[in-house]
């Protein structure tokens, strides 16, 4: 999957970052794109679902950081009324990278500028093992749910309608 090229500057932050919070989770840098989850499914060959999505929304105007299961959609009625906020968009992709640091299609849960509000979605607790974007379009990295909880001092919330 990976080979003795050095990670990208952005994966080396995220990789870091895993490091500081006591995890042996490991970035790897994959061939192919994981821009998107069913990419990111079909480059590791495991289940849509065990994809954590990093989507950066604003609600009324501050940005949230939401890990949801590739395998659905967040509904932001649904996300608006979780949060109490009159109004919940989804970031642009210029708005995306001055929040994180990072590209859309690359986000990782951790590694940003400072610490972001962060959701994640109650479905990635079906799946023994989680994979996330770790900076970039071709790094990813694999934690628990337990782990990821702890490493974004996320709140745990449905997302999305099934």
């Amino acid at each position: 999957m990976s080979d003795a090229r050095p990670l990208p500057e952005r994966s080396k932050i995220v990789q870091r970052a895993i490091a500081d919070a006591g995890l042996s989770a490991t970035v790897l840098e994959l061939p192919d794109s994981t821009r998107t989850a069913a990419e990111a499914a079909a480059a590791l060959g495991c289940e849509i679902g065990a994809i954590g999505s990093s989507l950066v929304f604003l609600s009324d105007g501050d940005p949230v950081l939401v890990l949801t299961s590739g395998r659905h959609r967040v509904d932001t009625d649904l996300l608006a009324g979780q949060l109490a906020a009159s109004r919940i968009e989804m970031a642009s992709a210029k708005r995306v990278r001055a929040i994180t640091g990072q590209a859309i299609g690359g986000v990782a849960p951790i590694g940003h500028p400072t610490l972001l509000r962060t959701i994640i979605d109650e479905a990635l607790s079906e799946y023994k093992t989680i994979w996330t974007a770790a900076g970039t379009p071709h790094t990813v990295f694999r934690l628990t749910f337990d782990e990821l909880v702890s490493l974004t001092r996320g709140s745990v919330l449905k997302v999305a309608a099934e």
